[in-house]
């Protein structure tokens, strides 16, 4: 098969489409021939030599696919070959073919196309898992999303109200603040004129938020507990904004508040296979509604990886980068 490679660490330039040998589906597993696949800000990570793959993994970049299974590893009951599936990987999903676990698999939800289901998986994973199994996002409740143009934010934002919550987010720029609106959010902070404790403060009459989505890290840590309501859950996703800062325990300590880092690629398989069947029971449901949708900003050919990962890097984007195979 062939697959984006990345032989050297470096810029967009240094992805580059090569014959590799075949992957062949192990105990557990099926063989999916790959449709499409979706740009995170992971595989950016991994492309510069920042974020190396799990050991055991693919070294291809890509965390989530769209398409149908071509074969059935040893032990693989519930799924046949040709199913339309989506899934959520460890790496792998710029290729041909990868190998998926079966209990990271998902079925393509009803009217979606392939290109539209790829964009799903890891962020609604991401989403579910921290947002609701993590913070426990309560109806009723606000939570502040930060980055609510992306594709962790777009999700964020319409998986909160689809449960009855309040939602603030941060994004650069009104035609972003406008995207995000039409999504439903609530309190709209242009993180480029505004600050986001003191708007997220009036518009909660000083209580704050209940739950912060956060992707920035060092940058934010202390305004954002500065934002956090008393009982309120801060979960940190990403560190765009640095990996060390300053924690002001006291503040913690008066609002009773918590701060929560997690992430999704390094965790067991039984944890993986467990949000995802969380994330079929519940919000797969909303997807095939109509609730809730993916957002897909523009569709590549997956030989334009560069240009995509050149896209999420200047920020360009609203919503996923998807790239066909």
């Amino acid at each position: 098969m062939h697959a984006m490679t990345i032989p050297e660490p470096g810029g967009p330039e240094a992805l580059r489409w090569a014959e590799v040998p075949d992957p062949v589906p192990g105990e557990g597993e099926v063989l999916v021939e790959v449709a499409a696949t979706a740009v995170n800000r992971a595989d950016l990570l991994q492309r510069q030599g920042f974020y190396e793959p799990p050991p055991g993994s693919s070294r291809y970049p890509g965390l989530e696919c769209a398409g149908r299974i071509a074969a059935l590893g040893p032990g693989v009951a519930g799924w046949a070959v040709g199913d339309e599936v989506c899934a959520l990987l460890v790496g792998g999903g710029y290729a041909e073919r990868v190998a998926v676990p079966v209990g990271q698999l998902l079925p393509v939800p009803k009217g979606l196309t392939a290109e539209q289901a790829a964009a799903l998986p890891e962020v609604v994973c991401t989403v579910w898992s921290n947002v609701f199994l993590t913070a426990r996002l309560r109806p009723g409740e606000t939570v502040l999303v930060h980055g609510g143009a992306s594709g962790i934010g777009t999700m964020a934002i319409q998986l909160a109200k689809a449960v009855g919550a309040r939602v603030a987010v941060t994004a650069g720029g009104p035609e972003k603040l406008a995207r995000c609106a039409e999504l439903g959010a609530d309190v709209l902070i242009d993180y480029r004129e505004q600050d986001f404790v003191e708007v997220l403060g009036e518009a909660t009459g000083g209580a704050g938020a209940d739950v912060i989505l956060d992707i920035m890290g060092a940058k934010y840590l202390s305004r954002n507990v500065d934002a956090l309501a008393v009982n309120g859950r801060l979960v940190i996703i990403g560190l765009q904004g640095g990996v060390q800062g300053e924690l002001n325990l006291n503040t913690l300590l008066r609002k009773r508040a918590a701060v929560i880092a997690t992430n999704l690629r390094g965790r067991p398989l039984a944890e993986k296979a467990a949000i995802v069947a969380a994330v079929r029971e519940h919000v797969w449901p909303l997807v095939e509604s109509g609730v809730v949708r993916p957002v897909v900003d523009r569709v590549l050919p997956l030989a334009e990886a560069a240009e995509a990962h050149r896209v999420l890097e200047a920020g360009a984007q609203v919503g996923k980068v998807v790239l066909k195979v």
